[in-house]
């Protein structure tokens, strides 16, 4: 483990260093798209005695008194890059400041740097560099989205939501959100829009099962129940993104059962009879799916287009024994 890695000596170990006990200047301002600050003022404060500060002006704090930004945009971590992270640290320390604020109830809150937070506990180590600095509620959001995103460690849905909250929260536009974070307009809107759809779909955007492709392509279509023949479609069958926006122009074109009207007068099913045929829908990813008759009486029938969709059914049917 590096020596610096702990802090130096146990003067700094035990907050015994005078200069730990006088007014530093704490900054203040708005997080650029660069990672740095912009409208930036200075703030004499006096150091809080957790935190001890070297004859060279850094300062070093136990990472057990760290807790996460409140704004943090990130909810998932991956732990192979948190395991990576952490040899990297035992091996060369942390060469970059964890910048934190002073939460008032004798712990900090992490700004910027959560990850190297996590891996430093992980490593075992009891102090670690920090900068100490003052933000607004918009301001911790909105640097630990510029972190995170420059840094590719947010998730779709994550980066999404981040940006979302920034318009909230700071009453800006999704032009003004751009230009604070180095994205271009369209990339901030098209990233928004996922935030559309439904709960299951975002979760598995979360977790891989699609891309952010096949998640546009889902909001090309303009019929909810066509959305969801379309993700079980794309799960079930591994449709490539053109092949899902294909089908998507496909369905809003009219080519759905859900785009027919029959003119005979529908006969009102069962509310739960209703729920488990489109149960059935999402799990063989097809539309033509009816249950006939009723919950006391009567056949399932799924219909299939080809051998293709014959093929998933089947292998659905045979994974449920």
């Amino acid at each position: 483990m590096a020596k610096n890695a702990l802090g130096k000596g146990l003067g700094a170990l035990l907050g015994e260093n005078p200069a730990a006990q006088e007014e530093v200047a704490v900054s203040t301002g708005t997080a650029a798209p660069s990672g740095g600050l912009h409208n930036t003022s200075l703030k004499r404060t006096k150091l809080p005695s957790a935190i001890t500060m070297e004859e060279d002006g850094s300062m070093w704090i136990d990472p057990a008194l760290l807790k996460p930004n409140p704004k943090q945009p990130r909810i998932e971590f991956n732990q192979k890059q948190l395991d990576e992270l952490c040899e990297s640290i035992k091996s060369n320390g942390i060469l970059q400041p964890i910048i934190i604020e002073d939460a008032g109830d004798g712990q900090f809150y992490i700004i910027a740097g959560e990850r190297r937070t996590r891996a430093a506990r992980m490593a075992g180590l009891t102090k670690v560099p920090v900068q100490l600095r003052k933000f607004d509620e918009q301001q911790k959001l909105e640097m630990a989205l510029i972190e995170n995103i420059q840094r590719a460690d947010l998730n779709p849905i994550e980066e999404a939501t981040a940006y979302y909250n920034l318009i909230q929260m700071g009453d800006l536009n999704q032009e003004e959100v751009a230009k604070r974070v180095g994205k271009a307009r369209a990339t901030v809107a098209n990233s928004i829009r996922l935030l559309k759809l439904p709960s299951d779909i975002q979760h598995a955007l979360v977790t891989g099962q699609i891309t952010s492709g096949h998640a546009r392509a889902l909001l090309m279509v303009k019929n909810d129940a066509d959305m969801r023949v379309m993700f079980g479609k794309i799960v079930g069958s591994g449709l490539s993104v053109r092949e899902a926006e294909a089908l998507a122009e496909t369905y809003n074109g009219g080519g759905r059962a859900a785009a027919k009207k029959d003119d005979k007068k529908a006969v009102k099913k069962d509310p739960d009879v209703l729920a488990f045929e489109q149960e059935l829908r999402n799990i063989f990813g097809t539309r033509d799916v009816s249950l006939k008759g009723d919950i006391n009486k009567g056949s399932i029938i799924i219909g299939f287009d080809n051998k293709k969709d014959f093929d998933r059914i089947y292998e659905v049917l045979m994974s449920k024994k």
